[in-house]
């Protein structure tokens, strides 16, 4: 089993990468991740919080940070929770459903 620290550097790193298209920045810069947990077991669990209450790039976002980290090697699970989202609970069903 590989390294808890090594997976969630990877983690962060994929992250980084999710760039919000409205404004040309990572995610990560624009604080929209929150709470971010890497087991030991590769279960990955998270906090997004989109810019607004209303963001239009909540879903693309939301699914493009649930593909980057998924797709990483060692991880096995990853759950979202949303907040601050008019339609959290249904990204959240359509994310971890």
């Amino acid at each position: 089993m590989r390294q808890n620290d090594d997976l969630r550097k990877e983690v962060e790193q994929a992250l980084s990468e999710v760039i919000d298209p409205e404004t040309g920045l990572s995610i990560m810069r624009m604080d929209l991740i929150h709470d971010v947990d890497v087991q030991s077991t590769g279960n990955v669990s998270l906090i997004f919080r989109p810019s607004s209450p209303v963001c239009p790039m909540a879903y693309a976002l939301a699914n493009s940070i649930k593909s980057k980290i998924g797709n990483l090697n060692g991880v096995n699970s990853v759950s979202i929770k949303v907040e601050n989202f008019y339609r959290s609970e249904h990204l959240e069903e359509l994310l971890n459903g």
